[in-house]
């Protein structure tokens, strides 16, 4: 019998058949949705489940786990719960705010070429570049209750300290790797690159504007510390106000950096013109110690008077008593003004404004004296910073006159036929376009900040990876993109003035970064009366900017081997991270 049925019937369906047939006696309980709701979803024996102590009825969850869901941001946003899901939500949403970063990058630049310097590059260029990590602070900071948002403000750190860390760590060696020229008498040499992976023989050189950039991003960490104050003194009841303080600070640093940057290009011509004159009365002050044997000053430091007359005497050939521009001309002929785009007329002139106190366009033997004294302190002022001032008369000027002349070339402003657009066509249609670009940046950042902080967090809750970790690594990545492509791009043309753009771009945005986004993210710590405990991760932003800012400010050349430096200092501040929260327990 059962043969022919198992030719007729497949396998399973057999199976099936013997069964049911076992189950001879079956009991079972009311099985519902909601006890509300006492619908059976089966019949059954209800008393039995009585008998022993059991509710009749059978209760199913309506809804899944927590650890099974995910909310979906603005009610629409794909969302998901495993860790393959959000890590592809992460790549896509990271890559829109790449997108953002770009189009804010590429808007400000043709608003620039337009409008040039001072409120466009000063003020919007700085703060449009920081504008996509201020989002992702401001909606991890925004997002739920209170509890959730201190949940998630760590997003914000993570973003915060990865994208200071990335930039003068990582990018900055990048820039020092791929922009390295042969260094020679201290100096890289424009565009000339023979010695390969030398570590000491090839680097890149930059001008005192970049160093000046350097302090200014140290400057900029000012508030981490004030807001660690409490934490520091291990107090509790004054982390509030320690938080209110530290965000005016940071404000007012804020405003201060732009008005710095608007007011940048004229400092830069006042300090160039400034450079460019003592340059010119050095190489003249050189020349008069020639003329004077090297015999200027006296035993004691001080200008030999009678030795000045018998030279003012010598050079006035026509015995009036006065010098006038045509026999102060014989003096500045050995001086070199080619790169100064000067000719020997011109330094007589400044020479004879700085001297003439009379306005009568000759000097006579006390203003003679008067402006060789004046110059001569200055002289020693320079030479003392530059630990020259025990140096013998004869070599003195002569190495103060050679400091002039570099500090004036890393000042002065190069070729910039390779960086300048001649003429703009259409300025109307670029106004637009730039006005669009920016606008269009603005609103992905805006939208697809929030689903990306929402993706992070939730990868977080599915691999166990804290979201500093992942924050700190991945969001600097999109964030920052336009940044640190354009600095490299800058740095591999192998100029001493295209690697001061570059390592110029990258101190600027890490001090809008701990100024404005940090501005943004005390706000919402004070507002919403959330904990500041990253004791850690300011600890990191310190160390990297005051190392770096210290041993860049006042060094314009870098050999290759500080690349390796900054190299090492990005695995560093993650190692210290891990062990200050999770092994010595500080957050």
């Amino acid at each position: 019998m059962v043969s022919k049925v198992s030719s007729f019937l497949p396998f399973p369906l057999i199976s099936l058949f013997f069964l049911l047939a076992a189950a001879a006696v079956v009991q079972s309980r009311l099985s519902v949705l909601d006890s509300q709701l006492p619908e059976p979803v089966s019949d059954g024996v209800s008393s039995h489940g009585l008998r022993y102590g059991r509710p009749p009825f059978l209760q199913l969850p309506r809804h899944t786990s927590a650890s099974d869901s995910c909310d979906e941001t603005y009610g629409f946003m794909p969302c998901t719960s495993t860790w393959l899901g959000n890590l592809f939500l992460i790549i896509v949403y990271g890559y829109l705010m790449y997108l953002a970063a770009t189009s804010l990058s590429n808007g400000s630049e043709l608003l620039l070429e337009i409008m040039g310097p001072g409120i466009v590059g000063g003020l919007f260029l700085p703060i449009l570049g920081a504008l996509p990590d201020a989002m992702l602070i401001l909606v991890s900071g925004l997002s739920g209750s209170t509890e959730t948002a201190q949940s998630q403000v760590s997003v914000g750190m993570g973003l915060l300290a990865g994208s200071t860390v990335m930039l003068i760590t990582v990018i900055w060696g990048t820039c020092v790797f791929l922009g390295k020229c042969d260094i020679e008498n201290s100096v890289a040499v424009d565009k000339k690159d023979t010695r390969g992976l030398s570590l000491t023989g090839s680097g890149i050189s930059t001008d005192l504007w970049t160093s000046y950039a350097a302090r200014i991003m140290v400057i900029s960490v000012i508030p981490f510390v004030i807001v660690q104050v409490p934490q520091i003194l291990h107090s509790s009841s004054g982390r509030h106000l320690a938080v209110l303080i530290a965000l005016i600070v940071s404000l007012c640093l804020l405003v201060a950096y732009c008005l710095y940057q608007i007011f940048q290009p004229w400092i830069q011509r006042r300090r160039l013109a400034y450079a460019e004159h003592k340059r010119v009365i050095f190489g003249f002050l050189s020349q008069i110690r020639k003329r004077a044997l090297g015999k200027l000053l006296t035993e004691d430091g001080e200008l030999d008077e009678e030795m000045v007359k018998m030279l003012f005497k010598k050079i006035d050939e026509n015995g009036d008593g006065y010098l006038n521009a045509a026999e102060l001309r014989a003096l500045v002929v050995g001086i070199h003004f080619d790169e100064l785009d000067l000719d020997e007329d011109d330094a007589v002139t400044k020479i004879i404004q700085d001297f003439d106190t009379s306005n009568d366009f000759q000097l006579d033997i006390h203003e003679f004296v008067s402006g060789l004294r004046k110059w001569l302190d200055r002289a020693k002022v320079t030479g003392a910073a530059s630990g020259l001032r025990n140096f013998p008369t004869s070599r003195f000027l002569d190495l103060v006159h050679h400091q002039t002349k570099r500090e004036h070339d890393l000042l002065r402003m190069e070729d910039q036929s390779d960086e300048v657009i001649e003429g703009i066509e259409n300025p109307r249609w670029i106004t637009l376009k730039a006005v669009l670009l920016l606008i269009l940046g603005t609103v992905i950042a805006a939208i697809f900040a929030d689903p990306l902080v929402d993706a992070v967090d939730n990868f977080s809750d599915a691999t166990g990876i804290p979201t500093f970790f992942i924050s700190f690594i991945a969001l600097p990545l999109a964030t920052n993109s336009s940044e640190a492509v354009s600095a490299i791009i800058f740095a591999s043309r192998k100029k001493k003035r295209t690697s001061s753009l570059a390592l110029s771009e990258l101190y600027g945005s890490v001090a809008m970064n701990n100024l404005l986004c940090l501005s943004v993210f005390l706000a919402l710590v004070y507002i919403r009366g959330l904990t500041w405990d990253f004791s850690a991760e300011v600890l990191i932003i310190l160390i990297i900017c005051i190392v770096m800012g210290a041993f860049t400010s006042f060094k314009t050349t870098f050999p290759l081997w500080t690349s390796l430096i900054a190299f090492a200092l990005y695995p560093f501040s993650l190692g210290v991270v891990y062990v200050l929260d999770y092994i010595l327990g500080w957050s």
